[in-house]
């Protein structure tokens, strides 16, 4: 069998495997080293006025898998931004890496290529990220603005990754949304980030490309934050769960099971319903979980 293949693929096909991926701590990092967040008391409020994020508290430390969890408009997207320095707190601090990151710190050049290099965030809707004539030059963008050696290498190790290697030839816009969400991704994952953001990342997106996904997300190196309202996700997305509530606060930090056995707390952040059924004359309340996209 060539190298670089594997007998496992549908249907009896080969399949190509995956590039080996980085380890999860850097070289002469230790895990006591190694928080990669620091939020305290940060809040956002958006210019026209009204709280997106609410006093919010916590730290993150490499290699951790974090899914977040709140209704439409519970602040779930405002947060990743603020995490990718596409937003400013307007109280409280953002810490990466021990450095605080705020408006003046990403102006100066050193610290903005670090953390562009390190952090990244896949939109909901990749269409907001493809801009260039072809798939390749999409993956290739990032590198070549960071003026990094191995553009090619790179390339041909994530497309590979995604399974995209047939498109790159391709102009984004004739894409399937599928097709789109693989690229975006793996625009970002060519840099090979420390913090990935990942906003609603199974959105519009069929089972086996889901499956596809968690897969690819589970062999990474990085650390993760994804947002879902889609609670039957949440154990694929995260180990840990932060719960935004519809009041912008932070509900909850901790492991998944215990707060899907909170009903009360999934009813307060509006991830649970209650509605009556019918039953022989009967009428009963069921909980129901809101499992939509």
């Amino acid at each position: 069998m060539a190298a670089g293949w594997a007998a496992t693929g549908p249907a009896g096909q080969a399949r190509r495997a995956a590039p080996p991926l980085p380890t999860r701590l850097r070289a002469g990092e230790t895990a006591a080293m190694a928080t990669v967040v620091e939020l305290d008391r940060l809040s956002y409020r958006y210019p026209e006025g009204g709280v997106a994020v609410d006093d919010f508290t916590f730290t993150v430390t490499a290699g951790e898998r974090l899914v977040l969890l709140g209704a439409n408009g519970s602040g779930k997207t405002t947060l990743l931004k603020l995490l990718d320095g596409l937003l400013f707190p307007a109280t409280g601090s953002y810490r990466y890496g021990g450095e605080e990151v705020a408006r003046p710190r990403l102006a100066t050049a050193p610290f903005r290529r670090r953390f562009r290099s390190e952090v990244a965030l896949l939109f909901q809707d990749p269409e907001a990220m493809l801009f260039n004539p072809t798939v390749y030059d999409e993956l290739a963008f990032g590198p070549r603005q960071l003026g990094l050696a191995d553009v090619e290498a790179r390339v041909a190790r994530w497309a590979q990754a995604a399974e995209i290697e047939p498109l790159l030839a391709r102009p984004p816009g004739q894409l399937s949304g599928g097709e789109k969400k693989r690229v975006a991704l793996a625009a970002l994952l060519v840099l090979e980030p420390r913090l990935l953001l990942l906003d609603e990342p199974t959105a519009g997106l069929d089972p086996r490309s889901t499956g596809w996904l968690i897969e690819l997300l589970q062999g990474l190196a990085a650390t993760i934050l994804a947002t879902t309202h889609n609670l039957s996700l949440a154990a694929e997305l995260g180990e840990r769960t932060l719960l935004l509530g519809e009041d912008h606060h932070l509900l909850y930090d901790g492991p998944l099971e215990p707060l899907l056995n909170d009903p009360d707390r999934l009813l307060a952040a509006n991830l649970l319903h209650r509605h009556p059924h019918h039953h022989a004359g009967v009428v009963h309340r069921h909980y129901h979980l809101h499992d939509w996209e």
